[in-house]
């Protein structure tokens, strides 16, 4: 028994010092495998930090292609808009030289226009003498203005031809200084359209009518009083419309 004992204890002591020798061995492998799952999970985390960067990047470089998708579509948009706009302006350079050749065409016919008012008036029955007159002499110094916008001067002009041309069918009552007998009195115009300009002092005394053919003021009787008196009445409004009975020169 003791002899089975010694051996078993001999066995014992030969294992602990294999298991001994087998620790000293494989530590090493251990710690060696410890560094590496380490370094692995090292990697991994490299790995996942680079995967998460390219996601990034990836996510930006999609952005960036439809920013320059849309960016393209702009641009084409925009080359388009430049097209039509060169087109226009070559359009307006046309128009604008047109316009000078226009201009320098109708400069001229403004003034024959003005020259022929002037003739009309002097030729015209003697009505708002003055009023007229400078009219005509407003639009011929505004033709001299650089200021003044060729279609602004257009416009004035057919502006002045549009006031001649209702006096022509209006009633018109005003007052003024008119020569009788050489002296200067305070008299009432009555003007019928074209057909009739007549006068008529302020103490309805003595009225006067001008006459077409002869260019000049004819007195009237005291018959027309009444009549004359009813017409400058309507004129101011201060007499519904009615007929009247006065002379008309009549003209061939």
């Amino acid at each position: 028994m003791k002899l089975i004992h010694s051996m078993l204890l001999a066995s014992a002591v030969m294992a602990t010092s294999a298991v001994a020798q087998d620790d000293e061995v494989l530590k090493p492998v251990v710690d060696e495998a410890a560094k590496i799952n380490e370094s692995a999970a090292a990697s991994q985390q490299t790995i996942n930090t680079l995967t998460d960067q390219i996601d990034s990047k990836l996510q930006q470089f999609k952005t960036l292609n439809k920013e320059i998708e849309g960016l393209e579509v702009y641009n084409s948009q925009l080359s388009k808009q430049i097209g039509n706009q060169q087109q226009e302006m070559a359009d307006l350079n046309a128009a604008i030289d047109e316009v000078s050749v226009i201009e320098r065409q109708i400069t001229p016919l403004m003034i024959r226009m003005i020259e022929g008012l002037a003739q009309f008036v002097e030729l015209d029955v003697p009505f708002l003498p003055q009023e007229r007159a400078n009219r005509i002499a407003d639009l011929q110094a505004m033709m001299d203005r650089a200021d003044v916008a060729t279609s602004e001067k257009f416009r004035r002009v057919m502006e002045a031809y549009q006031v001649e041309m209702d006096y022509g069918r209006t009633m018109e009552a005003y007052s003024g200084i008119h020569d009788i007998d050489g002296q200067e009195r305070d008299v009432e115009f009555l003007r019928l359209g074209r057909t009739a300009l007549i006068y008529q002092t302020r103490d309805a005394s003595r009225q006067g009518v001008w006459n077409k053919q002869t260019r000049q003021w004819e007195e009237l009787d005291s018959s027309y009083r009444t009549q004359i008196t009813k017409g400058l009445r309507m004129a101011k409004k201060q007499l519904a419309p009615d007929l009247l009975m006065l002379p008309v020169a009549i003209t061939d």
